[in-house]
């Protein structure tokens, strides 16, 4: 067992590598570029499309919902644990790369739910289904004429996998440990509690899951940044200091040498880990939305990535740095307690800050937080399996899900932590080729829509403002 777990430790590792880490920095790169870096030019109107309904057009859920879906999946462990261990192991430094990781990842998360839109189908149940392995088969084999369907189903068959761990007993395990550190709750109650709750979610359907997230995201995440701020301004004089400690640990020669240096290489590992820009899940739940315009649904989606990252994962950090638990200069973090790591220090760091509460908001945040990634997960799985094997294996992947939930959170999970991390990596493979395959569409078409909308802007003023018919049409949206 110990060599088995060794090898899973070391294509875990693998899978994370520079190699990857590489490309998905290199193709977020890319498609800002090609893009005008449409994630800060179209943020009003990505935030605009929040409050539009679209409820006389194809899909499950709304824009909202699979946006707040999407954050489900995405807003868990990783803001909170991924967060500290960044700056345990690479410094304040690290900070700075998960900034810039969010900041081009909302390129990427633009073209992913652009392309999952676009290519999405309708199944025999009649529902949407949708993400990279839709726009795989058929993206590349109508752009370039090729048979991908093998690449789309390498992407299902890592993210079916990937999901068990990731998404549900990693997740349920964090949930029960919590409980019974905090509250003392024994982890086979919370266990058979969170087996239940999860189950009478998902077996709604899509649109019951996006009714749930859209509540609960939105108050988890006011929840803890309202707790972190409340931290940080009663500490604004240290701000300054931080920004500087950031700013000068990110480019020391330790920071970015060798084969990317260690701060560099942690902040964007852990950024990516938190906001899932480039994996290819998040598409899978923007492909259900009631959008049947690809590249709104793509503005809306790069919100994620800020949302993630440069607002949740900026909160975990600044409290980190700011409490009196860490000994800080312009090289490294040292902690004062060695056995303060992951969300024990976040736990920590919380509450001498913010004594008597600040433990119990990291507490519930990570258990709502690990929970929505539950159900959020969920639906990027079941839509795995189902393009695997279709709707009969679905329905078995439903109620096995449902049972793992239990298991993962009573048993140790050293290997499955390790599996899940590495198909978790090898998911972004496949997705990055459709990606880079499939942009100049994805330029194209937003292109066009930029051309539209000024268009739409010029014929708005010379006709005082009323709309001009059919001037929404694109020949890409057929």
């Amino acid at each position: 067992m110990e060599l088995f777990q060794n090898y899973v430790a070391k294509g875990a590792e693998w899978a994370w590598g520079s190699l990857t880490i590489i490309l998905l920095v290199g193709t977020g790169i890319y498609l800002s570029i090609g893009t005008r870096f449409v994630q800060f030019r179209k943020i009003g109107t990505a935030v605009k499309s929040l409050f539009q309904k679209n409820n006389d057009q194809e899909g499950d859920i709304s824009s909202f919902q699979a946006l707040m879906t999407s954050l489900a999946a995405t807003i868990g462990t990783g803001n909170i644990v991924g967060v500290s261990s960044a700056i345990v192991f690479g410094g304040p430094g690290a900070v700075f790369w998960m900034w810039v990781s969010g900041t081009i990842g909302g390129a990427t998360r633009f073209a992913e739910a652009l392309l999952a839109v676009k290519y999405r189908v309708t199944n025999e149940s009649g529902e949407k289904s949708g993400g990279p392995m839709y726009y795989i088969e058929h993206g590349m084999k109508e752009r370039y004429g090729l048979n991908m369907a093998w690449l789309g189903g390498t992407f299902a068959f890592f993210g079916f996998f990937a999901s068990f761990g990731t998404g549900n007993m990693a997740q349920a395990n964090s949930v029960s440990q919590s409980l019974q550190v905090t509250f003392g709750i024994n982890t086979f109650i919370s266990g058979i509690i969170m087996a239940i709750l999860a189950g009478c979610v998902i077996l709604g359907g899509v649109k019951n899951i996006g009714k749930v997230t859209e509540k609960m995201v939105p108050t988890m995440a006011l929840m803890y940044i309202g707790g972190a701020l409340v931290a940080i301004i009663s500490n604004y004089q240290l701000i300054p200091y931080v920004f500087n400690l950031i700013f000068a640990n990110a480019f020391t020669g330790a920071a970015v040498g060798g084969v990317l240096g260690t701060v560099l290489r942690m902040g964007i590992a852990r950024g990516v880990f938190s906001n899932e820009a480039g994996l290819g899940s998040a598409p899978i739940a923007h492909a259900a939305s009631k959008n049947e315009n690809p590249v709104t649904e793509g503005i809306t989606a790069s919100l994620s990535t800020f949302i993630a990252t440069l607002v949740v994962c900026s909160m975990t950090a600044f409290v980190i740095l700011i409490s009196p638990m860490v000994v800080m200069s312009e090289t490294s973090v040292m902690v004062i307690e060695e056995s303060l790591r992951g969300a024990a220090l976040t736990t920590v760091a919380f509450d001498a800050l913010l004594p008597g509460v600040g433990g119990y908001i990291v507490s519930l945040g990570l258990v709502f937080f690990a929970f929505s990634t539950i159900i959020g997960w969920y639906y990027y799985g079941v839509k795995c399996a189902e393009y695997i094997g279709g709707l009969e294996i679905a329905k078995f992947y439903t109620w096995a899900w449902i049972v793992l939930v239990f298991v993962g959170a009573v048993i140790p999970l050293e290997i499955v932590w390790g599996l899940s991390d590495m198909f978790n990596g090898l998911m972004a493979l496949p997705n990055l080729v459709g990606l880079i395959g499939l942009s100049p569409l994805v330029f194209a078409m937003l292109k066009e829509y930029d051309e539209q909308e000024a268009l739409q802007s010029q014929c708005m003023k010379q006709v005082q403002r009323k709309p001009v018919e059919g001037i929404h049409q694109n020949k890409f949206y057929n």
